[in-house]
């Protein structure tokens, strides 16, 4: 059994959870622009009520993404500070696999075999999405997390789940060109939660998945999807040249 701190301010949601000995204690804010004066201290609040200190913590989590750029690089400075200070590895952990989590256990009554696809709004007409199914205590991605515009999205013949078999979870779900794809229902009103994180987290732990926090890196998709794109043209301007 571990003790595991977990923070995120990926959405416009700022949350704080503590995952100590099997049980889990959690805050959550709805605090959009508000992350860099509301985390630290959600931190402090949830650890001097029970009593511990960041020493006495064996990792921290922390979303680390895809989400907003400046709430990831809010919530990694502030884990970095944390984990510095104290001396602790990190667990980073995907936003949208701890939101597919989050919807299971709050409809636990849903049937376990129905897969989700959750979508958070990435801004220029695009969502960053995957799709996950009910593994266990957990979830099980069916296929890799993309950046894509919905439009592109409703065309993908591959997708890895059906129409009308399963559930669309997640604000990105707003967007029109969605709905082709014919989800059985949309839960619309779902955040990344720190008390998923934890959940997850505890189980990375125990495979022995945590790092050093020098190692650990948000993930923001456009970003390495751009990049690709970035190295595609360089290599394609020095072909010409010779």
């Amino acid at each position: 059994m571990a003790l595991i701190l977990a923070l995120d301010s990926s959405t416009d949601a700022c949350s704080v959870a503590l995952y100590a000995h099997g049980e889990l204690h959690a805050t959550f804010e709805l605090a959009a622009k508000s992350h860099t004066q509301r985390l630290l201290p959600m931190v402090d609040e949830l650890l001097s009520a029970r009593g511990i200190s960041l020493r006495d913590l064996d990792a921290i989590a922390f979303g680390r993404g895809p989400g907003s750029f400046t709430g990831l690089r809010i919530c990694m400075g502030i884990v970095q500070g944390l984990a510095f200070g104290a001396d602790l590895p990190v667990i980073p952990v995907s936003t949208l696999e701890a939101m597919a989590l989050g919807f299971y256990r709050t409809n636990s009554a849903s049937p376990a075999a129905q897969p989700v696809m959750v979508a958070l709004d990435a801004r220029m007409n695009e969502v960053y999405c995957c799709a996950y199914k009910h593994a266990g205590d957990g979830v099980q991605a069916l296929a890799d997390e993309v950046v894509i515009k919905p439009e592109l999205l409703a065309a993908d013949s591959h997708l890895p789940v059906s129409p009308q078999a399963f559930i669309g979870v997640g604000p990105g779900w707003h967007y029109p060109a969605m709905q082709s794809l014919a989800p059985q229902s949309v839960e619309l009103d779902v955040h990344p939660r720190a008390e998923e994180m934890a959940l997850i987290a505890a189980r990375l732990w125990a495979e022995g998945k945590a790092i050093d926090v020098l190692d650990a890196e948000p993930v923001y998709l456009r970003d390495s999807v751009s990049w690709q794109k970035r190295q595609r043209i360089r290599a394609a301007d020095e072909l010409l040249v010779k």
